[in-house]
């Protein structure tokens, strides 16, 4: 069984595919077959400083089901399915043609939907979720989102619209159509001058910030006092944000096992408020080139290993 394997940090070897074996799934797991993996930045992370090596990283995954750890239940073998999958687990992540993971992160793909399109949607559909039930925003509510153009961020925006917020969200000038097509209500210049932007828009700020592009202190003068801000890779350590403002820092971790939402992500697409976005699909012999496309930033999607 083949697996992307990180073995170190950098270099030409520093990504391989290895063969592996991949054991038997437990009562509550399934085993994948894996078709397509996402490569997101914590794959990146992951590769560059926070994971010992070798390991396969990965929490995107879709294909079908190949085998069960019990009798019968919500999944058949076979049926084409999308799961997030975690990579810290001795198992390792998603980027291999066999997986084992909980049932529960595990639920059918979009109709319609191919693998690699599928793979998109689980971590970040559910960071998406997550980061939105924290910040618990009233219908009507104002939310600024950084980062527009992003994936997460085009989650986030139309989770948010189907929640009845009112959505600004940043985007350079040959990004807003796209940005606007995800509904956000109102496009705004990506740049130092977005939190005035909003505060001209708003005068008295926004209800709280999803900030996807970790502009952090930057984006915090768009902020009304006693709002909130989400962040997803931390807050930086410093002191709190003052005037009231609380930081919610989003962990895909509290989020990993609700099938309900994975289940909700796929009827949000179905009817077309979020999108599935390929930036490219790489064989695992040419991981190394996602993970350097994902490094450099500014996809409009996801680069996709496909086996």
């Amino acid at each position: 069984m083949r697996a992307v394997t990180v073995n170190k940090a950098d270099g030409p070897d520093s990504i391989t595919v290895e063969d592996r074996s991949v054991r038997e799934p437990r009562p509550g797991e399934v085993r994948l077959r894996v078709a397509a993996a996402a490569v997101n930045p914590v794959d990146v992370f992951m590769w560059r400083r926070a994971v010992e090596p070798p390991f396969t990283p990965g929490m995107d995954a879709a294909g079908t089901v190949e085998s069960v750890g019990h009798a019968g239940g919500r999944l058949t073998v076979g049926e084409p399915v999308m799961a997030v999958v975690s990579p810290w687990l001795p198992e390792g992540g998603a980027q291999a043609e066999l997986v084992v993971v909980r049932a529960a992160s595990v639920s059918p793909m979009p109709p319609g939907a191919s693998a690699p399109e599928a793979a998109t949607l689980p971590m970040n559909g559910l960071t998406a979720l997550e980061g939105l039930r924290m910040l618990d925003l009233a219908p009507g509510s104002a939310l600024a989102v950084t980062g527009g153009a992003g994936l997460l961020a085009s989650y986030v925006i139309g989770l948010a619209r189907q929640r009845g917020i009112c959505v600004i969200a940043d985007a350079e000038p040959e990004d807003e159509a796209l940005v606007s097509g995800f509904g956000a209500d109102h496009v705004l210049p990506r740049g130092d001058g977005f939190a005035d932007a909003v505060r001209g828009l708003l005068p008295g700020g926004v209800d709280a910030v999803f900030d996807t592009a970790t502009l952090t202190r930057a984006v915090l003068p768009a902020i009304r006092d006693g709002g909130a801000i989400a962040v997803v890779r931390g807050w930086d350590g410093g002191a709190p944000p003052g005037r009231g403002i609380t930081v919610q820092p989003v962990s895909i971790g509290n989020a990993m096992h609700k099938t309900a939402w994975l289940q909700e992500l796929a009827d949000q697409v179905t009817a077309g408020h979020i999108q599935l976005r390929v930036a490219g699909l790489y064989p695992p012999e040419r991981a190394i080139e996602a993970y350097l496309l994902m490094e450099a930033g500014g996809l409009r999607g996801r680069a996709v290993i496909t086996f």
